[in-house]
Order: structure tokens, then C-alpha cells, then sequence
């Protein structure tokens, strides 16, 4: 059984009541007042770049070689990914208001009336590693689905998340919504995150946002309900019926675009059909980017790494790839189906029935025909942004925006009726 120093226990009591009150509050706010919260907020990022770019390099200096190029280029900020995030918030604005929705309306024969109605969850705990904009993305989706945060980053991204959050809160101070709102985890002490997963007083949610060992901790530790995201392992298959050109570009972009997001493609998975043929033009096109084929890929590429067994189910966040040949569709979809982490996957196939039958038979959160994996995200599915991937089945799936951050409750109208 964990134990909880009472001194962070405090600590984080005292931010979620602080949140508490600042969610009843966004429950009354109207449309109106949380765009401009968000377009104010926008404009104040802006206004703090150069102080927002000292305080991340001063975050990145902090870990110098520590840690590997994947996750340093997650960790900086240049001027291009600051107006990225403010651009995102102004997004967000844009978007419909979740709240008060109405869901569904049911006429019962006695006369009763019953509307259910999108509503805040309450407050959220926001537990994430390395990239700073998460803290913006999950503070703004927060504020317009009604909804409190309390943001714990990495140690690593601190110095740019308080300047994040102090932008956030300035936004809300101008259109007359509580500062508390947004909040920020100071203390870089882990015991804080442990005391968060505790808080069941407090946080409605935690939505973890990491690697592996932060998930797992969640998952094992969490008293708080909870939405996971593990591995990013996803995977795209070349069908024997595939534009080779089409679908090679595709890969390319799917794995090497970015390679330290989640929705990086991380195994390549060949028709037998066609291997002779794309085998040499993969390695070709994906020049940079270390290979890793079975015995029967390395016989037709000798350019190719040995892959381990290990390789097919490894989540590697940087230039590094997978290659597994299969003999037709339904080797494919059981190659995916058992070493897939659920996150995304694609098959690039000019056959429509295929893609089709791959499509409905991966059950993963994110299945995508002839496109990159890479656009498994809130913003290209016009969230505005995201605050996450959800992998599970309950509640939320995929990309996580305004609406999956919204609960529902039962409007009851009613004319005198009693029940017999």
C-alpha cells in the first residue's frame, strides 16, 4: 500500500479545492465569456514568446544529453510551435460550445419529458511528460467544455508550463472567469503525482499523457477515475493491391514526419506479393531510418537490420521501424490484431473491399485507409486540438477533444405526474 506524505496531500488538496470551486463556477459561464477567456489567452502567449522561449531553453538545457533526440524535440519550443498553440486555442474558441447540448429527448406515454444534456465533467487532472503545448491544449479544451485542470508536466518542461499557465489565467482574469481554473503542479517532488491519482475528494478525472512507466503508474495507482493511453505501436500495411509509389510516400510520412508522437508508425507490414518490388523502394525512401526485417525480408533486402521478436510489438519514438512480410490480407490483420497497441493503424490498398474488411476487423481506436498515421490527431479530426489518445473502449476513444470531455445528466420535465 502506498504511502501519501501528508504534506503533499495538502498540497494537492488545497489546488483541488481550489479547482472545485472554479468548476462550479464554468458550470454558469456563458459561451460568450469562455471564447474570450481563450482568444485572451491566445493573445497573451503571444505577448510572452521571448519569455516563453528563455524559459524552455532554459528546460532543455536542464536535460542536455540526457535524454535522446526524439524526446528533446517534443521538449523545445521555437517561435513557429508558440504561434502553433496559440493558434490552437483561438481554434478551440471557434468550436462549438459541448456544453448543454442536447444529447437525446424522449416522450413518454405518461407525459414525462426526458432531454439527456451534455455537461462538465468536473475537474481534471492533467498528468503529462515532456511536451509543454499539452499544458496549453489541455487547459484550453478544460475552459470550453466547462471543465477545471490541474496540470502536473514533466519536471523537465517546467520553467515553459509556468509561463504557459500564468497566459492561461491571464485569459481567464480578463473575461471575468476564476484565475484557479487553470493550475499548475509546482512542485517537481513525484509524490505530488501520487497524491493527484489520491484525490478523490477533489478530481473527477486524471488523463495521463507519457510514455509506458507514466501510464502503468496511473493505472496501478489511480484511486481517481481514469482515461489511458499506452503504447503508440501502430502500424501500416502495404496490400498486395496498393499504388507502390502512393503508398511508400505515405509510409514515409506516416514514420518519419515526427517521430516522437504517438501516432508514428512504427511497423511496416509487407505483402508477400508485392515484397520483392517494395523492399528495395522502402529502404530507398526511407533513407535515415534504421530497418528492422524477419529472416524472409532480409533474404530479398539485405539492407535490412535482423528484427528481434521484441521489434514487432516496440514503440520506438524515433527513426526506427518494424518490417514484416505476410502472406495476404488475413496474415495482416492477425499480425496487426495481436501486436497492435490499439492506438492507430492503416492499410494503403486501392482494393475497396480490403480495406474495408481491414478497417471493421482492427480494433483499434483509429483505422485509416491510403492515409499517413500521423493524422491521428484532434486537430487534423477538427478538435482544434487534443488532449490525448485515448486507447480504451469506455466513455472516450481516439483522439480526446471537447466532447469526450463531457459527461451527460437526465433532464426530467414533468406536469404534476406521480407513480403509481
Amino acid at each position: 500500500m502506498t504511502t501519501l506524505d501528508s504534506r503533499l496531500t495538502a498540497y494537492i488538496a488545497g489546488l483541488g479545492s481550489d479547482a472545485q470551486s472554479a468548476a462550479k463556477a464554468l458550470m454558469t459561464a456563458t459561451t460568450d465569456q469562455k471564447n474570450d477567456a481563450l482568444r485572451a489567452a491566445a493573445a497573451a502567449l503571444r505577448e510572452a514568446k521571448s519569455e516563453l522561449l528563455k524559459a524552455n531553453a532554459e528546460d532543455v538545457a536542464s536535460v542536455g544529453d540526457s535524454r535522446p533526440d526524439s524526446f528533446i524535440d517534443r521538449l523545445k519550443l521555437t517561435d513557429e510551435r508558440v504561434e502553433g498553440i496559440a493558434s490552437a486555442i483561438e481554434q478551440i474558441a471557434e468550436l462549438p460550445d459541448p456544453v448543454g447540448r442536447l444529447l437525446s429527448t424522449t416522450d413518454r406515454p405518461n407525459g414525462l419529458k426526458i432531454e439527456r444534456v451534455a455537461v462538465p465533467i468536473g475537474v481534471i487532472g492533467m498528468i503529462y511528460e515532456s511536451r509543454p503545448n499539452v499544458g496549453a491544449d489541455a487547459s484550453a479544451l478544460c475552459l470550453k467544455s466547462g471543465n477545471a485542470v490541474i496540470l502536473r508536466g514533466g519536471s523537465e518542461s517546467g520553467n515553459s508550463t509556468r509561463v504557459i499557465v500564468e497566459c492561461m489565467q491571464k485569459g481567464l482574469k480578463s473575461a471575468g472567469l476564476p484565475e484557479k481554473a487553470v493550475q499548475t503542479v509546482e512542485t517537481t517532488d513525484r509524490g505530488a503525482v501520487k497524491a493527484l491519482l489520491h484525490a478523490v475528494d477533489y478530481v473527477d478525472l486524471v488523463i495521463p499523457r507519457g510514455g509506458r512507466g507514466l501510464v502503468e503508474l496511473v493505472r496501478d495507482e489511480a484511486k481517481v477515475p481514469t482515461l489511458l493511453h499506452l503504447d503508440g505501436n501502430c502500424h501500416s500495411y502495404i496490400h498486395a493491391e496498393a499504388d507502390i509509389d502512393k503508398a511508400l510516400n505515405v509510409v514515409r510520412n506516416a514514420k518519419l514526419r515526427r517521430t516522437g508522437v504517438c501516432g508514428a508508425t512504427e511497423s511496416i507490414v509487407v505483402d508477400r506479393a508485392i515484397a520483392k518490388d517494395v523492399l528495395p523502394r522502402l529502404v530507398d525512401v526511407m533513407e535515415g531510418c534504421e530497418l528492422r526485417g524477419d529472416a524472409e525480408a532480409r533474404e530479398i533486402e539485405p539492407r535490412l537490420a535482423e528484427a528481434s521478436d521484441e521489434d514487432w510489438s516496440t514503440e520506438y519514438l524515433d527513426a526506427i521501424a518494424s518490417v514484416k512480410l505476410v502472406d495476404g490480407l488475413d496474415e495482416a490483420i492477425a499480425f496487426v490484431s495481436k501486436n497492435s497497441s490499439g492506438h492507430t493503424d492503416a492499410i494503403l490498398t486501392e482494393d475497396k473491399d480490403a480495406a474495408r474488411r481491414f478497417m471493421i476487423s482492427i480494433d483499434s481506436a483509429v483505422v485509416m485507409h491510403n492515409a499517413s498515421t500521423q493524422f491521428s490527431d484532434g486537430g487534423e479530426f477538427g478538435m482544434g486540438a487534443e488532449i490525448g489518445i485515448a486507447t480504451g473502449k469506455m466513455h472516450a476513444r481516439g483522439p480526446v477533444g471537447l466532447e469526450q470531455l463531457t459527461s451527460f445528466k437526465y433532464l426530467v420535465h414533468g406536469a404534476g405526474q406521480t407513480r403509481p
